[in-house]
């Protein structure tokens, strides 16, 4: 199978998708297979729209909004944080799960 190159109009649309299954509580990877992608294409696509996303913020601190820009910047990194900790339970749980499924066989 070939490997397919998305258009960054795709990408973006389908990082929305999965922030909105996120926000419906969807695990990763539910919503990397629900957008036809692996869990590693996801979070490449995640990492690479985040660090384009800080220039935005940046523009918009000139002059008198400088503090609420940081503000902002700062409640959008708590909730990434947020997302993240999700993240590393939701992989841990799967580890342990296949873990446990894999367990009895090994022994």
């Amino acid at each position: 199978m070939k490997a397919r190159r998305h258009s960054p109009a795709e990408i973006s649309a389908k990082l929305e998708q999965a922030e909105a299954l996120a926000a419906n509580g969807r695990v990763q990877s539910e919503i990397a297979k629900a957008l036809g992608v692996s869990v590693m294409t996801l979070h490449r696509w995640r990492k690479l729209d985040h660090l384009a996303a800080p220039a935005l913020p940046a523009a918009s601190e000139a002059g008198h909004g400088a503090e609420r820009g940081r503000a902002d910047i700062v409640a959008e990194l708590q909730m990434e944080n947020r997302r993240l900790r999700k993240l590393v339970t939701d992989l841990l749980l799967e580890k342990i799960k296949l873990e446990e499924a894999i367990g009895p066989r090994a022994a």
